[in-house]
């Protein structure tokens, strides 16, 4: 039997069933590290021959942060930020080393992580994900007809859609606005129905991933939305799928949700 390839250890984690691999390079040798990371990625989080997983946090020394995260979607492609994957990052380092602040370098910026609960395996924190930036209403021509959205960027970028119910097969009418040419570098798609000013209801097809059953840059992009259409007022608690977080708008957007460890392992290069 032929020996295993290097095997690189990854910590599984999870943000609202947002599930994510975190695999420290600061653990791994400089020499065993992967050159195409992406390639990498994109193994890994396979489903039926990897790990699977929404997307993969590499994690590096940081000058200005705990550490520096660079994420990698499920596809290979790379992303500038993942509140959900943020959150797991900080699950990882308060697993190592107990802390009740976690700073993270991230392609959108610095983000502190406060830890405000703690449970086992399972953390909940509150980040400060920055000032969001809301364009004018944006219509879009479909097959199925007109579509008016919010754009509103996280550091990421986002295209909020309200609708009164989500209509059969409305993942397909997401990944078309995903592709259209106003979008030069994709879109995050949320369709959101208000529920009350209190409440709103979320689904979320991300760039390189698809579907995901929670997304916290999602959460927030949704909550401003409403806000700034005057649908909702902050704070404002974002039902989906995978489970509920608490967005408020104030001198910058905070987002408050759940992070869970679910496994370690080694993964076969």
């Amino acid at each position: 039997m032929n020996p295993p390839g290097i095997a690189i250890p990854f910590v599984k984690a999870s943000a609202c069933a947002n599930d994510f691999l975190i695999i420290d390079a600061m653990d791994v040798d400089e020499m065993q590290l992967p050159a195409d990371l992406a390639g990498f990625s994109r193994r890994i989080c396979d489903r039926h021959q990897g790990v699977g997983a929404d997307g993969v946090e590499w994690l590096f020394p940081a000058r200005d942060a705990d550490v520096r995260a660079r994420l990698f979607n499920a596809d290979g492609s790379e992303a500038e930020i993942s509140g959900n994957g943020t959150r797991c990052v900080a699950a990882y380092l308060c697993s190592e080393k107990p802390r009740e602040n976690v700073s993270i370098r991230t392609g959108a910026g610095v983000k502190s992580c406060m830890l405000t609960a703690r449970g086992e395996n399972r953390y909940e924190f509150e980040i400060e994900m920055g000032e969001p930036q809301v364009g004018d209403d944006v219509v879009l021509k479909l097959a199925c007809g007109e579509v008016r959205g919010i754009p509103v960027s996280m550091g990421n970028p986002h295209y909020v859609v309200f609708v009164n119910e989500y209509a059969h097969g409305w993942q397909a009418q997401a990944a078309e606005i995903g592709r259209q040419q106003n979008f030069k570098q994709g879109i995050n798609v949320e369709l959101v129905i208000v529920k009350d000013r209190s409440n709103i209801e979320a689904r979320f097809l991300e760039r390189g991933v698809g579907e995901t059953q929670s997304s916290g840059t999602g959460s927030c992009a949704a909550a401003v939305a409403a806000i700034a259409a005057e649908r909702a007022e902050s704070p404002v608690r974002v039902h989906a799928p995978g489970g509920i977080q608490t967005v408020r708008w104030e001198d910058q957007v905070y987002l408050r949700g759940p992070a869970q460890l679910i496994c370690r392992g080694e993964f076969f290069t």
